[in-house]
């Protein structure tokens, strides 16, 4: 006969929770969805609401047994008069008990950020508003969001914008904020207004020789075909390499934009390849800024640009991300 020690023996199961016991030990949730629209200048489209002081971007709260997907379509539909199908998620964002601006006993909210892309010209001529809640429509320049916004719905607003910049997936958030920030949130791009750059682009070359040129940029490729943009650290601001025509060079732009991609981003580049030129006005007078093409053959370790005392932050980007706002970038090259 075996002999069992008493803390050995079989304990008596653990009674079983009823499907109802269960139901109600599931602590409830508010689910809401959002969409992030843009122009084609890269602002953000907001509703003025006649129920806070603050604006928001459309959407509102999922009814019950609803899908996300059709919740968004659902509100776009009522309160801008757009039908549209959305499938892609740019962030979701959890807002804790508490949040002020809630009513009492609120239990927190998952709100779904879906991509609504570009609305053009004719889009926002079709736009038609309800008689109630939404007053108005305004396009806002991403750095302005928080002077239009409540903190939390700015925040949300900007990581899901650079999320859609970045095209790694969906931002998780708690409370606007990203678990896993990417180079675009560490570097806090979109932070600065983004300066209107409306000249008038001719490809025809050379520049008229009675246009001076002021200026030469480059768009600087890797090997993989990404664009070289250099973000300012203090400004979070996006630029391509290149500067200003200097005695130095000779008035050769080759090598204004050699000397300037050195400066700035200590890269090497290929023979540069002339695209073209902008037209712009400079202290009244009319001038050129040249835009070239090169590919990067080197890179060392970046450092202070001694001409100006900025040292840039190197991103790679797709020629759609840096199209589409002028600021992304997915990884860091070699440093």
């Amino acid at each position: 006969m075996a002999l069992h020690h008493p803390d050995s023996r079989k304990k008596p199961p653990t009674p079983k929770m009823t499907d109802a016991q269960y139901v109600a030990s599931r602590r409830p949730l508010w689910c809401g969805v959002a969409a992030l629209f843009t122009d084609g200048r890269g602002r953000v489209v907001l509703e003025d609401v006649d129920y806070r002081p603050t604006c928001l971007l459309p959407g509102g709260g999922i009814d019950a047994g609803e899908a996300p997907s059709r919740a968004i379509a659902r509100e776009v539909h009522e309160e801008l008069g757009l039908t549209r199908r959305f499938s892609s998620v740019l962030a979701v964002d959890w807002i804790p008990p508490g949040t002020p601006g809630y009513p009492p006993g609120f239990p927190g909210e998952a709100i779904y950020v879906f991509d609504g892309g570009t609305l053009t010209e004719d889009d926002f001529a079709q736009l038609r508003l309800p008689g109630r809640e939404i007053t108005g429509v305004r396009r806002v320049e991403p750095a302005l969001l928080p002077r239009h916004m409540d903190p939390a719905n700015a925040r949300r607003a900007l990581a899901a914008l650079r999320a859609r910049i970045n095209g790694a997936g969906p931002a998780i958030l708690e409370d606007g904020c990203p678990l896993v920030p990417t180079c675009l949130d560490d570097l806090q791009v979109l932070r600065t207004p983004r300066k209107p750059q409306l000249w008038p682009w001719h490809t025809s070359l050379p520049v008229p020789v009675e246009l001076p040129v002021r200026q030469a940029w480059g768009w600087l490729f890797a090997e993989d075909g990404r664009v070289l943009l250099l973000i300012g650290q203090d400004t979070g601001s996006a630029c391509l390499p290149g500067g200003t025509v200097e005695p130095a060079d000779h008035g050769a732009l080759e090598r204004t934009l050699r000397r300037e991609a050195w400066e700035e981003a200590r890269v090497r580049i290929s023979d540069p390849l002339p695209l073209g030129y902008l037209h712009d006005e400079a202290d009244g007078l009319p001038c050129a800024r040249a835009r070239y093409a090169a590919r990067i053959t080197g890179w060392d370790p970046p450092c202070c640009d001694e001409a100006t005392g900025q040292t840039y932050t190197r991103l790679l980007a797709t020629p759609e991300q840096q199209h589409s706002s002028s600021t992304g970038g997915t990884r860091r090259p070699p440093s």
